[in-house]
């Protein structure tokens, strides 16, 4: 088969480099893709956005299955048109896509199928906003109601932390105005966790699950970002969690957009806390999750085209999961996930026994891979325990360690 994925960054390099694996794969080709891909598979220079230019490549290559990682081409409706087309794609329509695009249909959707969340309000008034947060107090959160690339939320430990996050979305117009509307929550303590499933229409099939680390620092300091490090499965979320999550989260999700006449084929992602109360959502993804896609699929047995296919054909894929652990760090440009330096040179780093690397913010130039982004790549290992994985990935994290240009965090894991 030919396959084509979409995006550019380490969930999609991931993917690339499990469908490898499989011997039913032909020819992979990753659009754009980035060029610490072009070892695993043939790029394209189609931004993930020019969605019938994406279209016209799949019909001309004879694509037997595109599967899409970044969350913008999904709201745009890039499902839709393949669809259209009569191309085969694993991916939610713009649709059932809105679970993520818009946080204020989320939180409502979660109150109409009474799926357990956060309370919360939204607001398209700074002011009226403003008020709101003085009468709640701190702590509190705010999220953009639109796509921000991970990055349009705020967790404000104090009232003066909340109001200007207010004005960095809603008067400052950040995140290319995604924050004109916000929605503010109530804060949930606990312990957090992501559960991802591969979905078509009532049928949901968890994966394991993952924890990731959004603050840029060390024990759990800093701004959000993206993502700066994951490990999986997650020894303190127990089978009846799980269990708990898949019928009262996952399900319902996916039963509540079938009966609003959005049914939801692809990756269906939850990000949950566990809290005194029990299991509740932060936030919906219509996608693969970053970085957490590139410390769930190395413990993956199946081969993913197999259970992409199957789930589209309403088949059990039987998921198979390797009996060990998997840890990732991500290595990251001095500054980020604010102004950072580009073009910056990095040391040799490849994959070794045991680990492996994801690249993501990078680019070639002459025969050396240089920086290109705030999330530059993302070193990983799997093994029977986790502090076993976690100390092979930091051994092969040695050559950024006197590197100032660059920074990872020292505690995943």
């Amino acid at each position: 088969m030919n396959i084509l994925v979409i995006g550019r960054g380490g969930r999609e390099h991931s993917v690339v480099k499990h469908l490898k694996k499989s011997e039913q794969v032909k020819q992979i080709f990753v659009a754009p893709g980035n060029d610490g891909m072009k070892q695993d598979a043939n790029l394209v220079a189609i931004d993930e956005m020019n969605i019938s230019g994406l279209v016209n490549f799949a019909k001309k290559n004879a694509i037997d299955l595109t599967i899409v990682g970044p969350e913008n081409p999904l709201n745009a409706g890039i499902a839709n048109e393949f669809t259209n087309h009569g191309l085969k794609i694993f991916a939610p329509n713009k649709e059932a896509a809105i679970l993520e695009g818009s946080k204020a249909f989320a939180k409502n959707f979660m109150m109409d199928y009474e799926i357990p969340t956060a309370a919360y309000e939204s607001f398209t008034d700074p002011d009226q906003a403003k008020k709101y947060i003085e009468q709640q107090g701190a702590p509190i959160v705010i999220k953009a109601d639109g796509l921000a690339e991970g990055k349009g939320v705020t967790v404000a430990q104090t009232v003066d932390e909340a109001l200007e996050a207010i004005n960095y979305l809603m008067v400052d117009g950040a995140f290319s105005g995604a924050g004109k509307k916000i929605v503010i929550e109530e804060f949930l303590d606990g312990r957090e966790f992501s559960l991802i499933a591969f979905v078509h229409e009532h049928n949901v099939f968890p994966m394991i699950p993952a924890r990731d680390h959004k603050r840029a620092y060390d024990n759990d300091e800093g701004p959000n970002t993206g993502g700066m490090g994951a490990f999986a499965p997650v020894p303190d979320i127990s089978d009846d969690i799980i269990n708990f999550a898949t019928k009262e989260i996952l399900q319902k999700a996916a039963d509540g957009l079938m009966k609003e006449g959005r049914p939801f084929t692809g990756i269906l992602y939850a990000g949950l806390i566990q809290t005194k109360e029990g299991t509740k959502v932060i936030e919906f993804n219509t996608r693969f999750g970053d970085p957490e896609t590139q410390v769930v699929l190395p413990l993956l047995e199946n081969d993913l085209d197999q259970v992409m296919f199957d789930v589209m054909e309403g088949i059990d894929p039987q998921l198979q999961w390797k009996n060990e652990f998997c840890v990732g760090v991500v290595v990251a440009s001095k500054g980020y996930p604010s102004e950072y330096k580009k073009g910056i040179s990095l040391p040799d780093i490849e994959d070794n026994d045991g680990t492996f690397v994801i690249n993501a913010g990078v680019k070639q130039k002459e025969d050396k891979l240089v920086s290109n982004g705030g999330r530059v790549l993302l070193v990983g290992a799997t093994s029977k325990a986790i502090v076993d994985a976690k100390d092979k990935t930091y051994t092969q994290l040695k050559v950024f360690a006197d590197n100032e240009d660059f920074f990872y965090r020292r505690d995943i894991g």
